[in-house]
């Protein structure tokens, strides 16, 4: 198995990397908030965790070798504790990850489904599900993470998503909240954070949107 790839970032898209090493480029699956940090480092190096799979049923005979990539080996043990529990295979893991690994483990240990239900594809049930599950297993994910507030929690996963994009870009917190609110009033009809975040910008630069 893979563990570990090192080489240069070529594409970023959504949810997927392209890797170059040497003369061979890899495709790397990425949760949401790995996509968001790494969105900078396209033609840098870069080194991901990773942990590989075959996608399709064994008897059809077409099985797809798949990799999956994290920003460190912490990510990927907590990626393969969460997809354990039933109903969360990897595609819907990775597409719920929208926010830090340590916010969602602190979430679970402390019985927070709002935070869980803000996820995309964690209905109220499959969330409750998780912390029966999970608490109590991921203390060790959950250090240093931020509480989030209660306003946080009214967030719709791409405000949520944009949040978590403006603060790993250096905006403060209670700030880039505000911002947020302030530009999801003016402009009701976005609904994605790749749209959301420049609106942001322009509204902290002063220009008038």
């Amino acid at each position: 198995m893979i563990a570990r790839i090192e080489g240069k970032l070529v594409k970023l898209d959504s949810d997927i990397a392209l890797v170059q090493v040497g003369a061979v480029a890899y495709e790397v699956m990425l949760p949401s908030y790995c996509v968001n940090a790494l969105s900078d480092k396209i033609g840098s190096d870069i080194t991901l965790c990773t942990m590989e799979y075959y996608e399709g049923t064994p008897g059809g005979g077409n099985l797809i070798p798949r990799m999956v990539g994290f920003l460190n080996a912490g990510e990927r043990d907590f990626f393969t504790k969460f997809i354990s529990v039933k109903g969360i295979g990897i595609k819907k893991g990775l597409r719920s990850l929208t926010i830090p690994i340590s916010t969602i483990a602190a979430a679970i240990e402390g019985g927070d489904d709002k935070t869980l239900i803000s996820l995309p594809g964690l209905g109220k049930r499959m969330a409750q599900h998780i912390i029966a599950e999970l608490k109590g297993k991921l203390q060790t994910f959950a250090i240093g993470a931020e509480t989030v507030r209660p306003e946080e929690v009214r967030l719709k996963p791409f405000q949520a998503e944009a949040l978590e994009i403006l603060i790993a870009w250096g905006e403060k917190r209670v700030d880039a909240m505000e911002l947020i609110e302030l530009a999801s009033h003016k402009h009701p009809e976005i609904d994605a954070a790749e749209e959301l975040v420049p609106l942001v910008y322009r509204l902290k630069q002063g220009v008038e949107v």
